[in-house]
C-alpha cells in the first residue's frame, strides 16, 4: 500500500512528526511531490483531488480533513489519494496564516468583532473545543451535567468566521493549484510514457539472445 509504514508509530511520535517530519520539511514536501506524479490516473483527475485537498485545508474541520478531501473527489471524480495529499498543503507553517486570513475575513462578513490574541491560539481554541464536546457527550449518559455555552460562543467566535472566511481564499488557491499542476503533471506523465515506450522498444528491437552450447 502507498502510506503502509513497515513500524508504526506510537500517538506522541505521529503527533510530533505531524509538525516536523523525522526527515525533515523539504523532504517530505519532495516525497509528496514524487507521489503526486506517479499516481496511475489522469492529469485533470489528479489536479482535481490536488484542488479539493487543497481546499479543505482551509476549512476549521481539523481531523476531518482526509474524509472531506476524499469525499470531494468521490463526488467530483477527482483522484482520492491526490485529494489526501493536496491536504498537506495545511501544515504547521501555514496553518497560523491560513487561519487569520480565515477568521479576519469571516468576521467581517459576519460584522462582529476579531480578536487577534485569538489567532495565536487556535489549536488551543480547538483542542479546547473538542475536549468539552466529548464531556458533554459523555454527560448526556451519565450523572454528569452538560453545559453547552463555551462551545455556543467557540462556535460564533472562532468555527462560522473560520468556515466563511475561509470559503474564499480555499476556492481561489485550489484554482491557481489546479491550473498550476495540471501542466507539470501532463508533461511528466508524457516524458514518463515516452521513456516507458523507448524501453519497450528497445527491449523488441534487441536479438534474441541463444542459449550456449556445450
Amino acid at each position: 500500500m502507498v502510506f503502509k509504514r513497515r513500524d508504526k508509530l506510537s500517538w506522541g511520535r505521529w503527533i510530533a512528526e505531524a509538525f516536523y517530519p523525522r526527515s525533515g520539511w523539504k523532504r517530505a514536501t519532495s516525497y509528496v511531490i514524487h507521489r503526486l506524479r506517479r499516481l496511475p490516473d489522469t492529469p485533470h483527475k489528479i489536479a482535481r483531488g490536488i484542488a479539493f485537498g487543497v481546499l479543505v485545508s482551509f476549512t476549521p474541520f481539523f481531523g476531518l480533513h482526509f474524509v472531506l478531501a476524499a469525499s470531494l473527489a468521490v463526488v467530483f471524480r477527482g483522484n482520492i489519494i491526490a485529494a489526501i495529499l493536496g491536504t498537506f498543503f495545511g501544515n504547521p507553517i501555514t496553518f497560523p496564516f491560513i487561519a487569520a486570513i480565515a477568521l479576519s475575513i469571516g468576521h467581517w462578513m459576519l460584522g462582529t468583532a476579531n480578536d487577534p490574541a485569538m489567532h495565536e491560539s487556535i489549536l488551543q481554541l480547538f483542542a479546547q473545543a473538542t475536549a468539552d464536546f466529548w464531556l458533554n457527550f459523555k454527560a448526556l449518559f451519565t450523572s454528569g451535567t452538560a453545559n453547552w455555552t463555551a462551545l455556543r460562543e467557540f462556535f460564533s467566535r472562532v468555527m462560522l468566521p473560520y468556515f466563511l472566511g475561509g470559503l474564499g481564499p480555499g476556492l481561489v488557491t485550489a484554482a491557481v493549484m489546479y491550473y498550476l499542476s495540471l501542466p507539470v503533471i501532463t508533461v511528466y506523465k508524457n516524458r514518463r510514457s515516452l521513456r516507458l515506450e523507448k524501453r519497450r522498444a528497445e527491449r523488441r528491437a534487441a536479438p534474441a539472445q541463444k542459449p550456449d552450447d556445450r
